[in-house]
């Protein structure tokens, strides 16, 4: 397999097993023999992928920004979708649940951002082409296996995408802090998008006004102001599970 990437970290990797990703092998830090490591190795032996033990130096050199744990599978770069995708996406679910990250530049917000919406069984999560951390080793880390569940879909305008999906039913939700409801008093039942902005800047303006409604998260005080993305975004998510009776 040419120009393979690594994933490193136990979630990450059982994860790729899991979904049937194209994985060429799995390297493990040399005298493993654990429990978890055993069965590894039985999931790696039943998806017919090879695996091996490897000196700790080896896998640092592969994984030297994230701590891969002591284990690294080396991967076919996963390809964020493309707005075609969407059809057939939001097609197969009867209520989707969409996420859509506006500028989230940050790797390690991307991947807290993936972890929440797979375990919040998330159709889909929407990102803008241009200035948008993209799916490096160090989001796959952070989303502990949720970049191998959660398709990623890359769009070149996403308030255009956004006003495409109002249109085939889907209501969508911004989060701002000065919005006059809370996101615990709407309506986040039925088809949603729920929009979150980036770090620093939040939504930006065409994004903002796209969406059918704007809804604040309610803090408490402290001497904070604001939460960050990553945090924000697991917020909202488990608040439509509640109110869809699912979380």
């Amino acid at each position: 397999m040419s120009e393979s990437v690594p994933i490193a970290g136990w979630h990450a990797v059982t994860a790729a097993l899991a979904a049937g990703r194209p994985v060429e092998r799995v390297l493990m830090r040399d005298g493993r023999d654990d429990a978890r490591a055993r069965g590894l190795r039985e999931r790696a032996e039943l998806a017919g992928v090879p695996m091996a033990s490897v000196p700790a130096g080896e896998l640092d050199d592969l994984s030297p920004d994230v701590d891969h744990q002591g284990v690294v599978a080396l991967v076919a770069p996963a390809e964020p979708l493309d707005e075609a995708a969407l059809d057939g996406l939001l097609a197969a679910v009867d209520a989707p649940l969409v996420l859509a990250l506006d500028g989230v530049q940050d790797p390690h917000n991307l991947g807290a951002c993936l972890r929440s919406a797979a375990a919040a069984g998330v159709t889909a999560v929407i990102v803008p082409k241009d200035r948008a951390a993209g799916l490096t080793p160090a989001a796959r880390k952070v989303a502990a296996g949720g970049a191998e569940v959660v398709p990623l879909v890359r769009v070149t305008n996403l308030a255009r995408t956004l006003k495409r999906l109002q249109a085939d039913g889907l209501w969508v939700v911004g989060t701002a802090a000065d919005a006059p409801a809370t996101i615990h008093a709407v309506d986040l039942k039925g088809p949603l998008v729920l929009v979150l902005g980036g770090e620093g800047g939040g939504m930006r303006r065409l994004t903002r006004e796209t969406c059918d409604l704007l809804a604040a998260i309610p803090m408490a005080g402290g001497g904070v102001a604001s939460l960050n993305v990553s945090v924000a975004t697991g917020v909202c998510l488990f608040e439509a599970l509640r109110q869809r009776g699912t979380g």
